[in-house]
């Protein structure tokens, strides 16, 4: 049973890395980024463009998305990426069920979420921020905002889009409220960082880069 937890952590991760490395690339000296799956970078940053003309939304992607290429490449790679706990199956049963589960929830949230924007940004505000922000280099994760908050890449663009426990889950007042301020007195730079990308973020609109398209990414 201990498998559950450790692959809905570990999942979280490799949602926070591939998004980071691979579909957005990292920025190189004579511009443009690099990607170990350039293709798939090219794909998303495409995705960020339609996602900032429709305010949100991305029919193209996601009504039909055995119909485009885009749509079938990021269904395999998650099948891929959630297959290969496949492997571990014999000593870590839970594990890699677990996987299969977080593979399916990761495609549906995404999928649902730039179908209906309304659900998205109130369901998973970290990934409406990822975006819509000013700063599109953040905010990695998309089905819940814990490696965010640990990497210190979490930007909040205003208190109405700001979840209400660093978890991302819906809890009962009271625990919610404790687990606020445990996690504020025994995590305190996280959080101060946290405030101060919110800052930044804000500042940053207040000077018109809300305004700025995604640019054309080409791999090197």
């Amino acid at each position: 049973m201990l498998g559950i937890p450790v692959a809905l952590f570990f999942a979280n991760g490799i949602e926070w890395y591939m998004h980071k490395y691979a579909l957005h690339g990292t920025p190189q000296t004579g511009g443009g980024r690099k990607s170990f799956y350039s293709l798939g970078m090219k794909n998303h940053w495409t995705h960020h463009r339609r996602v900032r003309l429709a305010q949100y939304r991305d029919d193209e992607l996601y009504q039909h998305p055995l119909e485009n290429d885009a749509g079938r490449n990021e269904i395999k790679g998650v099948i891929f990426l959630a297959g290969l706990t496949t492997l571990v199956f014999p000593i870590a049963p839970f594990f890699t069920l677990t996987s299969y589960y977080c593979g399916w929830n990761y495609y549906n949230t995404h999928r649902k979420s730039h179908l209906d924007p309304a659900w998205g940004k109130k369901k998973i505000p970290w990934h409406y921020d990822h975006h819509m922000n000013t700063n599109q280099d953040a905010n990695w994760c998309v089905t819940k905002p814990w490696f965010d908050y640990l990497m210190g890449t979490r930007v909040i663009s205003s208190a109405d889009l700001q979840e209400s426990n660093p978890l991302g889950i819906r809890l009962p007042r009271v625990i919610e409220n404790k687990l606020n301020l445990w996690a504020r007195r025994y995590a305190p730079q996280a959080f101060a960082k946290l405030d101060a990308n919110m800052r930044d973020e804000q500042a940053r609109r207040r000077n018109g880069l809300e305004d700025l398209m995604p640019t054309d990414i080409v791999a090197k």
